[in-house]
């Protein structure tokens, strides 16, 4: 029996440094205790409220400050944010050209989008896979789901002004609603995206269908509630 003592310890010794090694293996990349990559800081949200004005948002600047101030009381305020906007006539401005590269992460550090191809389907490879945008990514600054359909109300259309590609309108037609300064009917109408991809056999989240008019009530009606796209361009 004291011949195997010996035997049975080596054994033991092999056995716990066989589970060590095995443990080790799957300890994730940065050190002992499982270290995780710390959340990215929030780039992108919905606004969790509008101004109640209609389209009015007192223009493009005015869209940015509302943007900075929601994100200010989020705790975000030290990046820089502005609305996903086009606007039309002289000097018009592409939404796209306003939001930096990417990538953008929501207000629970989930990715919406990598880049701008990803984010616009620039290319048909990204266009079948589509951003990551959905009812469950574009949260508001919060963190809160934003209502889309089948919710009551349904707020799912959100303000951008912009073609699918991200650009400004060239038709002529203004879909801007003044370049966000008018809240009155009968002022055109202010294009809209689906924040959930979701209702009127069109999916896009950015230019969707147009609105009823530039007022609140109207803006109400079509299925939202002059809600805007954040971003912050350098993270």
């Amino acid at each position: 029996m004291k011949y195997l003592r010996p035997v049975l310890a080596a054994l033991a010794l092999l056995v716990t440094l066989g589970s060590y090694l095995a443990l080790a293996q799957q300890q994730p990349a940065g050190g002992r205790g499982g270290a995780q990559a710390p959340p990215q800081p929030m780039s992108f949200f919905v606004t969790g409220t509008s101004k109640g004005d209609g389209a009015n948002y007192g223009g493009l600047a005015g869209a940015d400050a509302w943007c900075q101030q929601l994100a200010q009381a989020a705790g975000r305020g030290n990046a820089k944010w502005v609305a996903y906007l086009s606007t039309q006539g002289p000097g018009a401005v592409n939404a796209r050209d306003r939001i930096g590269q990417g990538p953008w992460y929501n207000s629970r550090g989930g990715m919406v989008a990598a880049s701008l191809a990803e984010l616009h389907g620039d290319t048909l490879d990204v266009a079948r896979l589509g951003n990551r945008i959905n009812k469950q990514s574009a949260r508001n600054e919060k963190g809160d789901v934003i209502n889309g359909v089948g919710d009551m109300p349904n707020q799912h259309d959100i303000l951008t002004g912009s073609t699918p590609d991200g650009r400004a309108f060239t038709d002529g037609m203004d879909h801007t609603c003044n370049n966000y300064s008018a809240n009155t009917d009968g002022r055109g109408q202010v294009q809209l995206g689906h924040h959930d991809k979701n209702g009127g056999g069109n999916g896009s989240w950015n230019s969707a269908h147009g609105s009823r008019g530039c007022s609140q009530p109207n803006l109400v009606a079509t299925g939202g509630n002059g809600y805007l796209y954040c971003f912050a361009p350098g993270q």
